[in-house]
């Protein structure tokens, strides 16, 4: 997970994503077309070395939902950029068999079908930017996403500490950098911890 945000200590510790209150501060929704530039050159400047290639940003645009942004007072202050696996790549991920910086398109979930994983690509912003993961964790508590356990891998130590404070854990047992968060509902219906998905058939360090 490539990310960087300025100022973002309002996500104190163990706090549950899926249940992020929404701000009134940060208006975050699906970003446009029209923000995409704006959003690139924010990433550009605040994760250093970041690199979208041309076929990611298509990856991204082919999915209306897979790119949010985060405005203050109508301003676009930051983003959060996502992979959406189908099963295929759901146990790709999980086996370190994938590219994330260029994914095979089987592996994707398409824009109008149910997701398997959610892969936390890149997050950037300025100031309270990070308010606005409450909407978007409540626009990814739908129906298309919500049997989707969330993945990322923590490229810098703000990384790691936000995906401490939002609940995801270190997944080992498939590899030592990537992270999980599995989803509330899954807990509490007893889901065996990362074991369900494997056996099926989240700034993504470059």
């Amino acid at each position: 997970m490539q990310m960087a945000t300025q100022g973002s200590g309002d996500c104190s510790p163990r706090h549950e994503l899926d249940r992020l209150s929404q701000s009134s501060v940060i208006d975050a929704g699906p970003a446009t077309q029209g923000e995409l530039a704006g959003l690139a050159a924010i990433a550009e400047r605040e994760i250093p070395g970041v690199n979208a290639s041309t076929e990611l940003v298509q990856v991204l645009r082919a999915d209306p939902e897979s790119i949010f942004s985060f405005r203050r007072a109508g301003k676009l202050v930051g983003g959060i950029a996502f992979l959406y696996f189908n099963s295929t790549g759901h146990d790709a991920l999980l086996r370190d068999t994938i590219d994330l910086k260029n994914p095979d398109r089987a592996y994707l979930a398409g824009p109008h079908e149910n997701v398997a994983a959610i892969y936390v690509w890149a997050l950037a912003g300025y100031g309270r930017a990070v308010m606005g993961l409450g909407s978007v964790a409540a626009h990814l508590r739908s129906p298309r996403f919500a049997e989707a356990d969330y993945y990322a891998r923590p490229s810098s130590k703000d990384g790691r500490e936000l995906l401490i404070a939002l609940g995801f854990r270190p997944i080992p047992r498939f590899q030592p950098d990537l992270w999980c968060y599995q989803r509330l509902w899954h807990r509490q219906q007893g889901f065996p911890a990362f074991e369900h998905s494997i056996w099926s058939g989240i700034d993504a360090r470059h």
